[in-house]
């Protein structure tokens, strides 16, 4: 007879998920607050979205189901209680084989160098298993003193409520705060959104930047990022540093991508004609060389046009060359979404990219 999750997390206590909390002096405060900051998502009728409500409904049907998803979405702020708690209210849990649910519906806590701006992992808020959407959860520090905070939000779960929970008379100010620059802009699939990694800190989104302290917005949307002409507009008319184009995997089809592609860069170039403008094309290019081949020759014949015309600022990222080498084999969950591993590697490409890139513009 197979054993239980419960019984092995009594065998094992570093397994358990405590969602119960008995502290008398805990104050719970919504994130949407000052002295919060909240980063990557905006407020909607619902709760919270990563864009216009309707946007998504001009966009595509996928699109409105994945808007709500808080993939990207952070809370930043210092304190100096001696634990941190989070009350979660989701609109729905995105339940799959291949994915935790850490990644799904967790949260990731990071402790902040107020000196070098850099970013540590310290503790995941995990869900129950069986969560409904609604949880508590809560990290204990060693000892009391302020410290400033990241929470990654969930990568898959629509939220609906989100509040952190101090000691009453603890000292809450705002988080440390990004360069002072515009977010980077990321339009893409389901890898752009987070899936498949283990947690939402994962995601290589969240590690650029952390590892270059720019903020960002992510616009992954899961099977529906197709280059419609809806979003590409709303994504036009955003104020921005970079724009990534990631969206390789989700169109249909060699004509769409075709259709599409070049159509997209010249959207975003002319509302923003000196940002790094980033290609890239689908990772996992070893399921299909020949398909995938051709598809990027597509994009890179839109960045090959736009160097000939003149654009100094548009750089191009070859997604054979991401999941590569002796890490293959570890690099994504079923051949296509990626592993920590696989995020990891896609990050040092973007980071590499995207700081050339912004040193070029001198930002």
């Amino acid at each position: 007879m197979a054993q239980q999750v419960s019984d092995i997390a009594r065998i094992d206590p570093n397994l358990q998920v405590k969602t119960t909390l008995n502290e008398q002096d805990i104050v719970f405060c919504d994130a949407r607050n000052a002295p919060f900051d909240l980063y990557g998502l905006m407020e909607c009728e619902q709760g919270f979205c990563r864009l216009p409500t309707e946007v998504a409904e001009r966009t595509s049907s996928g699109v409105l189901m994945l808007h709500r998803n808080s993939a990207g979405g952070r809370v930043r702020f210092c304190t100096d209680s001696r634990y941190v708690a989070i009350r979660v209210a989701l609109g729905d849990v995105h339940r799959m084989s291949h994915m935790t649910m850490a990644c799904a519906a967790g949260v990731d806590l990071y402790i902040d160098d107020e000196i070098t701006a850099t970013s540590r992992y310290y503790r995941t808020f995990f869900p129950p298993y069986d969560t409904d959407g609604h949880y508590e959860s809560i990290h204990y520090f060693p000892t009391r003193k302020m410290r400033c905070i990241t929470l990654h939000l969930p990568l898959y779960s629509s939220l609906d409520g989100f509040e952190i929970g101090l000691q009453a008379d603890a000292t809450v100010d705002h988080g440390l705060a990004y360069r002072p620059v515009a977010p980077v802009v990321y339009y893409g699939s389901s890898i752009t959104q987070g899936g498949c990694a283990s947690r939402p800190g994962c995601a290589y989104t969240n590690v650029v930047t952390r590892r270059t302290g720019i903020d960002h917005i992510n616009l992954g949307f899961s099977g529906s990022a197709k280059g419609e002409s809806a979003i590409v507009d709303y994504m036009a008319g955003l104020t921005m540093s970079a724009f990534v184009c990631d969206y390789d995997h989700n169109a249909p089809s060699v004509d769409h991508l075709r259709a599409t592609h070049e159509p997209l860069y010249r959207a975003i170039r002319a509302a923003h004609p000196d940002i790094p403008y980033i290609m890239m094309t689908r990772p996992d290019f070893d399921v299909d060389r020949a398909t995938n081949a051709v598809r990027r020759d597509v994009i890179y014949e839109t960045y090959r046009r736009a160097l000939a015309e003149g654009d100094r600022n548009v750089y191009f990222i070859d997604g054979e060359r991401l999941l590569s080498g002796p890490y293959l084999d570890m690099a994504t969950v079923d051949a296509c979404h990626p592993t920590d591993l696989g995020f990891a590697l896609m990050a040092d490409a973007v980071t590499d990219v995207l700081t050339r890139a912004l040193a070029v513009s001198n930002i």
